[in-house]
């Protein structure tokens, strides 16, 4: 099958499509639609950007359309979920156009905006629903929506669901589910965990992989440099101002682990003249809508998020991703570079690579089967650093820069930390936040000891005395602290989708 018109669409969704340009399937619509019409389940094992949305919008909108019922209050025809706000808006924008030509209604819901709104909109019924997994039930618990006549469901990015913590959600939404409905289950990945939870919505399926868990794409050159943790955020600048001045970055993506690095990235690189957004889970939706907004349509060049938030981001002309931080899960680098080198297009991926993230270059490598090449520091890089204003080269160890004098990669001070930013946390995903308080953001901590610096003397050399004293009071304010986790492990999520994870465990 060549061409779109050869799989037997309805009229009206092929009319859109031409519109559109679209006149060649992609592999997974090939190899999915035909199977989707005949009303098969399905198991799709695809990365983001390989036309997957298309791949189940289209035999859905032309199932509807060959089928037309009348509405039901608080009700819904085909429910598709979606971990992220940013990607639930993306498909139902999508599925909108497809459905232009057709009598169908399609309403998205997520957090971030009031839920009455939303509420409201439901009270007639719609035929399509984009929902994220906490809005829908936080609606369902609310009495304004009702999955009891869904006929085709689909479960999207089903690998980062369970990474948000929403197994327990999903399978709530399974037991609300109709058993004679369809069922669509897409996965980027598929370990034995969201095997088992794909049983749990399908059955008989019809399975679909276009592409190896592990691969990256083929068009985009993939580079490493090893670079102190201090002197990352010199060189990101560097590379931008020169990429944008040079005409040679057109938008670019820069992954940061964390949401405070995310905003702080911004911070010095608008010091530095290069205009720049943040796009996390803290943003309100107003402001995350309009980062991105500014970066679809060129306005906003670079574009800093965490993998939560990028999840919902495909947007074409991304000809450079930077990884500031290398992620702690490989998969996620497969997520990340596949922004770029779309449609034919080549891209180029370059990930900062501190000494405590080698192990995870290693486990990228492992998995994606690609030696990244290693890129030493540009032969100016401290002359080009020191022109830079003082945010922007913050903490960066060399006597031109009011540093010490500068260690190379690799090789430790022997204080045990790197200045600058600290040393990045390889434990959990807080890599790129100081964790011994010198420059950068310190962490919050309750260890309350007044520092050597203050003129205390060390435990070493305080009386037996002293050390008991201490002690005792440590305790006591052990006693006094309140139980439960000392930060929020979910911190990453939307609010609406925090309360779902927090009050359904």
């Amino acid at each position: 099958m060549s061409y779109f018109s050869d799989l037997h669409l309805a009229e009206p969704i092929l009319r859109a499509l031409a519109e559109k340009g679209y006149t060649d399937p992609t592999p997974i619509q090939r190899q999915s639609i035909p199977s989707l019409i005949e009303g098969r389940d399905l198991l799709g094992l695809a990365q983001t950007g390989t036309g997957k949305t298309a791949a189940f919008a289209l035999p859905s909108l032309h199932r509807l359309a060959m089928s037309p019922k009348p509405r039901k209050a608080a009700s819904c025809r085909m429910l598709v979920l979606s971990p992220t706000r940013e990607l639930a808006a993306q498909i139902a924008d999508n599925m909108k156009f497809y459905a232009k030509h057709l009598p169908l209604s399609i309403q998205c819901i997520f957090g971030g905006v009031p839920a009455p709104k939303q509420a409201r909109a439901l009270v007639g019924g719609t035929d399509i629903l984009v929902a994220t997994p906490g809005r829908l039930l936080d609606l369902i618990d609310q009495r304004a929506l009702t999955l009891r006549d869904v006929e085709i469901f689909v479960l999207d990015e089903a690998d980062q669901m369970m990474d948000l913590g929403f197994i327990h959600a999903l399978k709530r939404v399974a037991r609300l589910l109709p058993p004679g409905r369809q069922s669509l289950f897409f996965s980027a990945t598929m370990p034995q965990d969201i095997e088992a939870l794909g049983r749990q919505f399908i059955n008989d399926p019809v399975k679909v992989e276009v592409a190896p868990q592990s691969t990256t794409a083929e068009r985009v050159e993939q580079t490493a440099i090893l670079v102190n943790q201090a002197e990352k955020q010199a060189l990101l600048t560097i590379k931008l101002r020169e990429g944008l001045a040079s005409g040679e970055i057109d938008r670019t993506l820069v992954f940061s682990r964390t949401k405070h690095g995310s905003d702080r990235i911004v911070r010095f690189l608008t010091t530095a003249g290069v205009e720049a957004a943040a796009i996390h889970g803290d943003k309100s939706q107003a402001q995350r809508t309009a980062a991105l907004k500014g970066f679809r349509e060129g306005r906003i060049k670079v574009l800093i998020a965490t993998d939560i938030a990028a999840r919902g981001i495909d947007v074409t002309g991304v000809s450079h991703v930077y990884n500031f931080d290398i992620p702690n899960v490989a998969e996620q680098y497969v997520h990340r570079i596949g922004r770029t080198g779309r449609a034919g297009a080549a891209g180029i991926a370059i990930s900062f690579v501190s000494d405590e993230e080698r192990p995870y270059l290693r486990a990228i490598e492992r998995l994606t089967g690609v030696k990244l090449a290693v890129k030493p520091l540009p032969d100016d890089f401290l002359k080009e650093a020191a022109r830079l204003p003082a945010p922007a080269k913050r903490g960066l160890a060399n006597p031109a820069l009011g540093g010490g004098e500068r260690k190379p990669q690799g090789e430790r001070r022997r204080d045990g930390g790197r200045g600058g930013e600290g040393r990045g946390d390889t434990r959990g995903g807080r890599g790129g936040e100081n964790r011994g308080g010198r420059g950068g953001e310190q962490r919050r901590s309750n260890d309350r000891r007044p520092s050597a610096g203050r003129g205390t003397p060390r435990d070493g050399e305080r009386s037996t005395s002293q050390r008991d004293h201490d002690r005792a009071r440590a305790e006591r304010r052990q006693a006094e602290r309140p139980s439960g986790p000392r930060f929020d492990p979910l911190r990453d999520a939307s609010g609406d989708e925090r309360r779902d994870r927090q009050g359904r465990r």
